[in-house]
């Protein structure tokens, strides 16, 4: 199901992957170079709801306009806002769950308390643009005072998982998971171990855990 949302932006667009029984609603945002089409979002669309869990995904006002290059972050955070209340109706008394890839990681964690998301999903979390580790923006990874699960591939020139786990350092509520070999986009080597497949198996399960987890936490 899709529903175009208005904001001032120009309207965004929400494809919804329902469960039949769900037990939470998982709302993600896609990256500044590619759509909700991206591996990691069309694996959880296509598995979580078979596990109770509704994935809903969001394109961005300049995606759904078809331009090329994406709006700057406080653009992204408030079109983000305005549709946070269309996605709460499809929530209703459900968790609420938000996160997305890349750019969409970071709007989910700035934007966590505004939404009251009970958890963040952060995939390939970009924590320094390539090549500059000194523009870190870990300030916004350890925003949310809620869960946050991390997927970060071990190729990732945005940030390793490993770079990921020395920069926040001993801090509780936030999980880190390796996807091994995987880069930014969560693409392996073709003579990777867990391979493609594996990777798809690796972020739905994780994920899973996560999310139904949250009700077994105190």
């Amino acid at each position: 199901m899709q529903l175009d949302v208005p904001t001032a932006l120009g309207p965004g667009r929400l494809t919804v992957a329902a469960a039949t029984d769900p037990a939470a609603v998982l709302w993600l945002g896609h990256g500044a170079g590619g759509g909700i089409d991206a591996v990691d979002l069309a694996v959880l669309a296509a598995r979580l709801p078979d596990r109770g869990i509704t994935v809903v995904r969001y394109e961005q006002p300049w995606r759904v306009a078809g331009k090329r290059v994406a709006a700057r972050p406080a653009a992204l955070d408030a079109a983000w806002l305005e549709t946070a209340p269309r996605v709460r109706e499809i929530a209703g008394d459900l968790p609420l769950v938000v996160g997305g890839r890349s750019a969409g990681a970071r709007v989910a964690c700035r934007t966590a308390a505004a939404v009251d998301a009970a958890a963040v999903v952060c995939l390939a979390f970009p924590l320094h643009p390539p090549g500059s580790p000194e523009k870190s923006r870990l300030t916004e990874l350890l925003e949310p005072t809620v869960p946050v699960l991390v997927l970060q591939g071990g190729r990732d020139t945005f940030g390793t998982a490993a770079d990921v786990v020395a920069a926040i350092g001993p801090r509780d509520g936030i999980r880190v998971v390796e996807v091994p070999g995987a880069d930014h986009g969560m693409k392996v080597l073709a003579a990777s171990e867990l391979g493609a497949a594996g990777v798809r198996d690796l972020i739905a399960d994780t994920v899973t855990g996560f999310v139904l987890g949250l009700s077994t936490r105190p």
